[in-house]
């Protein structure tokens, strides 16, 4: 509600008026009118009213204190007005008006008023209202107990000035207000004290690690109870946490949303669920559950980070505490998805401490983690159920499960008397087919990360591990190797070098990368795969390929190829995690920060990619919680990987090396020095943080993005010379689209796919996905669905995971037959 400043300046009035007369009733509307026009916030005359009230005596305020702690119930959950009144009490200090005499009906309001924030800063005012309450007979709701909890957990110095108060609380096992929690508070009181008993002790996991005292406690309380049982109820509870709560608090007007994470004092009670588990008999179920708790536990919420950083802890020390192939399956494949570098150290803790007791290698370790779920030869199994038959197979990156009836004939879906007899291996058929898919997408990533591990393997354990094991065989098959340096792919059942010779035995395997490869031979493998159908889980024929250019040579000691982009700084920073480097937020702060870094030990390298905060003019490109929306890059260096750091200011600046007494200076290696395979990945990975961070090819940008300042970058990275990945782009486009039911419409010229409509002719850039339309190359913006589905009639395939590919294509579809398109935004620009 915006309001002129003679407007304002009478509310201010009347509202020192109703302060004078002491008309608290009368007061609160006045006082919500002021806060409405500045979404709570009060303006410099504003003030003269705050500071009235607060000067006023102390019946007044009582009177005050109640009304406004009345209004707040009236008002509907959710809305600003709520706020408002909260902000009211906190501005004019009134808990002070709790005094002993209050009457109970204004106690019980503000008791409301509390109970819907997620901490109360003021600590003696919560002591107070307790007192009061207790001294009275009368029971504390659990949602007020639940806000004096989380107060005492994350209020400055609240252990201290809060903790005698929560010591003799009487309150729940845990706080209501989420799914789990109350399900879990429902499931105790209808199963009795043992299991109230059993999920109070939970609460109590409130170190990292649980003690040998607390283990010993919660076997003793398991042993009453059916072990099974237990499983089945933790197991439950734990997969309703991160659902939406069921009560929602009040949003405060700064800082992250509270019921966008997890509650502080049930983030304990959980982390003790997760620790009972694996007091437990092993179970895949446990596995699987605590494995997707950790991912849960870690997704990001705006100005805050991971939701809960301990959780995912627990969640992963549990696993590891379990000796089970399905608990060490989920650690491994974690391990290739977390990028939180708190968890991802526990987690290389803990493989790196099974693998030492059995005496393997990490590496070894991870390979013989992944199990089959299930399947009996690669890609495939069959399960009779009845008269039934359920066929499991992996097709691509995905496992699928379809049916059979007792004559052979396939069937949709599983058959009622499936359902009705066999539930628990259908559900077990249907977990796996889960499982699967979560695991194919890890081995894939793992797998690409091994072009930089100089690994080799005995011909007899990879045969084991890779080629024929039922899951990790769907990639290996589809991937090219080298048997005593002779390169070789799977087809029609046998190894087969490039002229289908079978290879049957051999000594040493390594993974086949076309550096220093012959071109014509990288061709040839490309027609290869091609021939046999093989698609391959990621680039791997078709890799590109970075090989030193004359301007390296001349810079000598770094690379400028990818310098001078703007990057989203936290799609840059997720994906640069997965890839293997080591990167911090750039914060908008008085700092340093070390350069995004990925070290190399099998080569005694760090490879360090050199960027900077972008904040605006005037630091306006920033998150609530301090953090630069973009960064500008620059040069590619690589350093011995024992030399000391380099950092340079969050926000630009030179870069500078950091030694410690005694150090002396490291000077970057020549580029000419670094392994070829080694260059030319690492700027691999660094072409993918651009072609995938770069604000040049969001489509929404054509202004240039905030005040315009990126415009000159956006159109020549949006519609310039084309990078190597899109260089490989290219290549594939001219080889598919004959392909396409739109071929006739389509051309490839330079940088760009030209597509002939009705409408217009378009041009499509290859890198950046942009478009431009005839006549006088206008911009035409086509926003992509964020996940597109698998792209429509372009038949095969080389290989997987180039998602702007897929966008190309579907651009291209719609605006060849552009006389259908019925969406408004894109027909205002037609």
């Amino acid at each position: 509600m915006a309001l002129s400043t003679p407007e304002y300046l009478q509310l201010v009035d009347d509202a020192l008026g109703l302060v004078a007369a002491e008309d608290a009733e009368r007061l609160v509307p006045e006082l919500l009118a002021l806060m409405a026009t500045t979404d709570g916030k009060w303006r410099r005359e504003g003030h003269q009213v705050a500071q009235a009230v607060v000067a006023a005596d102390e019946a007044f305020q009582a009177r005050l204190l109640h009304a406004l702690a009345t209004r707040y119930d009236e008002l509907e959950r959710g809305t600003a007005g709520r706020r408002h009144v909260v902000n009211l009490l906190n501005s004019f200090r009134l808990m002070r008006a709790a005094v002993e005499g209050q009457p109970p009906d204004t106690r019980t309001a503000l008791i409301g008023v509390i109970a819907d924030q997620d901490v109360h800063h003021d600590t003696s005012g919560l002591i107070r209202l307790a007192d009061q309450e207790l001294a009275d007979g009368r029971e504390l709701s659990a949602e007020f107990v639940a806000v004096i909890r989380r107060s005492y957990l994350t209020v400055y110095n609240g252990k201290k000035l809060l903790g005698e108060l929560v010591a003799r609380l009487d309150g729940p096992a845990v706080n209501p207000g989420e799914a789990w929690s109350d399900r879990a508070l429902a499931d105790a009181d209808e199963l009795g004290d043992d299991w109230r008993r059993l999920l109070a002790h939970a609460a109590t996991a409130t170190s990292a690690r649980p003690s040998a005292k607390w283990d010993r406690t919660g076997r003793a309380l398991i042993v009453p109870l059916d072990a099974d049982e237990v499983r089945e109820r933790l197991l439950s509870w734990l997969r309703l946490a991160g659902r939406p709560r069921t009560r929602d608090l009040l949003v405060p007007a700064y800082g992250p949303n509270p019921n966008a994470t997890f509650d502080p004092y049930n983030a304990d009670a959980l982390r003790g669920l997760t620790w009972l588990l694996s007091l437990l008999p092993a179970h895949p179920e446990t596995a699987r559950t605590l494995g997707a708790l950790a991912e849960t536990s870690l997704r990001k919420v705006a100005g805050l980070g991971p939701v809960n950083p301990k959780v995912a802890n627990a969640a992963v020390i549990s696993l590891a505490r379990i000796d089970a192939e399905a608990a060490l399956a989920e650690l491994a494949r974690l391990v290739t998805r977390v990028t939180f570098k708190g968890t991802l150290k526990v987690l290389n803790t803990e493989l790196d401490a099974r693998a030492q007791a059995l005496g393997l290698a990490r590496e070894e370790v991870e390979e013989l983690a992944v199990p089959a779920y299930g399947l009996t030869e690669v890609g495939r199994a069959e399960h009779r159920l009845g008269e039934v038959t359920a066929l499991l197979e992996v097709h691509g990156a995905k496992a699928v499960l379809s049916w059979r009836n007792a004559s052979g004939k396939a069937v949709r879906s599983a058959p009622a008397a499936v359902r009705r007899d066999h539930s628990e291996e259908l559900k077990e058929l249907k977990a796996a087919v889960k499982d699967i898919d979560k695991m194919l997408s890890a081995q894939s990533e793992r797998l690409d990360r091994q072009f930089l591990a100089r690994r080799t393997w005995p011909y007899a354990a990879w045969r084991e591990r890779y080629l024929d094991h039922p899951l990790v065989g769907t990639l290996a098959r589809r991937l090219l190797w080298t048997v005593d340096g002779t390169a070789v792919g799977y087809a029609d059942g046998e190894l087969r070098t490039l002229a289908d010779t079978p290879v049957t035995d051999g000594t040493h395997i390594a993974l086949w990368h076309p550096v220093g490869q012959e071109p014509a031979e990288t061709v040839a493998w490309r027609d290869w795969l091609e021939r046999h159908g093989i698609t391959q889980p990621f680039k791997q024929a078709h890799r590109e390929v970075y090989l030193l250019t004359d301007a390296e040579r001349a810079t000598g000691t770094y690379s400028n190829r990818f310098a001078a982009h703007i990057l989203r700084q936290h799609q840059f920073h997720s994906l640069a995690a997965i890839r293997g480097w080591h990167n911090k937020l750039r914060l908008a702060v008085d700092d340093e920060a070390p350069p995004a870094v990925r070290e190399l030990p099998q080569w005694g390298l760090r490879a360090e990619y050199w960027i900077a905060g972008d904040s605006g003019e005037n630091y306006e490109d920033i998150t609530e919680s301090g953090s630069f929306l973009r960064l500008r890059t620059d040069q590619v260096r690589f350093y011995p990987i024992d030399a000391p750091q380099n950092s340079a200011h969050c926000s630009g600046g030179e870069y500078r090396m950091w030694l410690r007494a005694g150090e002396t200076p490291v000077e970057p290696l020549s580029l000419t020095d670094i392994p070829p395979l080694v260059l030319s990945e690492v700027l691999r990975d660094v072409d993918l943080f651009v072609g995938v961070g770069s604000v040049g090819n969001d489509p929404t940008w054509q202004d240039g993005g905030p005040e315009g300042r990126y415009r000159e970058y956006w159109t020549s990275y949006g519609f310039g010379e084309l990078g190597a990945s899109a260089q490989t782009r290219r290549g594939l486009l001219e080889r598919l689209i004959p392909r396409l039911a739109i071929a006739d419409r389509c051309t490839i010229e330079g940088r760009f796919l030209q597509v002939k409509g009705d409408r217009h002719t378009y041009r499509i850039h290859l890198g950046s996905g942009n478009i431009l339309r005839t006549p006088h190359d206008q911009y035409v913006c086509i926003v992509p669905r964020s996940s597109p589905a698998a792209t429509p009639q372009t038949g095969y395939l080389p290989y997987e995971g180039d998602r702007m590919l897929a966008v190309i294509l579907s651009k291209a579809m719609m605006l060849a037959d552009d006389l259908k398109i019925t969406d408004p935004t894109i027909l205002s620009q037609l």
